[in-house]
């Protein structure tokens, strides 16, 4: 008895046609077509810009000067992160280092960071603001949300580098719309930064 006798038990003749008519029809189906960068670029710049208050003058400001400021709170809310603290969870104040252990630590979620104020912004789904660790302020003042009526810089889709001219960049770059890191895993890598810092300090007796 072959397989198709055991699935379809009286009815071979019936089930293997059927069977090679899908596969037939799947022979047939194109192929996925595959997203480009630039559209995965535009549709994230599409969907922050529903967090703008004018989509025109965001815009310009991204294609002029590289950052936007977008309202928190509805789409998404950010965890700002002092520069030391990921840097002592990072092992690091490289770079690449950095966005390789954020990457891995929040399973790619979307990093961005801003040079001249020395923090980094963790996007998270709006709803992190209501989690008791945010509402009470555990983790202040190395890490915090930013969530209703808080407003934030972002960089534009598609600076992923530190580059001249331009302070801020995404040092993990979000990889489509509504992409964002999971709550969770920024609680737990914050928490592992300050227990690093932590523990510098009583090392050094700081």
């Amino acid at each position: 008895m072959t397989e198709v006798d055991e699935m379809f038990p009286g009815k071979t003749e019936d089930a293997g046609a059927l069977i090679k008519r899908e596969m037939h029809e799947l022979a047939e189906r194109p192929e996925p077509r595959v997203v480009t960068r630039l559209e995965r670029e535009a549709a994230v710049r599409s969907w922050l810009l529903l967090s703008a208050a004018s989509a025109d003058t965001s815009r310009i400001d991204w294609d002029e000067n590289g950052i936007a400021l977008l309202r928190c709170g509805a789409l998404f809310s950010t965890v700002r992160m002092s520069a030391e603290l990921v840097e002592a969870a990072a092992g690091s104040n490289e770079p690449e280092k950095v966005r390789d252990v954020l990457t891995a630590a929040l399973f790619g979620g979307p990093v961005f960071v801003d040079t001249h104020s020395g923090r980094y912004y963790a996007l998270v789904p709006a709803s992190t603001a209501n989690r008791a660790e945010w509402r009470e302020r555990r983790h202040a003042p190395h890490a915090e949300i930013r969530g209703r009526d808080s407003y934030v810089g972002v960089p534009r889709p598609g600076l992923d580098e530190p580059h001249p001219g331009h302070f801020s960049y995404w040092s993990v770059p979000m990889h489509g719309p509504a992409d964002l890191c999971d709550p969770e895993a920024v609680s737990q890598f914050v928490a592992h930064g300050r227990h690093r810092l932590t523990t510098r300090e009583a090392v050094s007796g700081h």
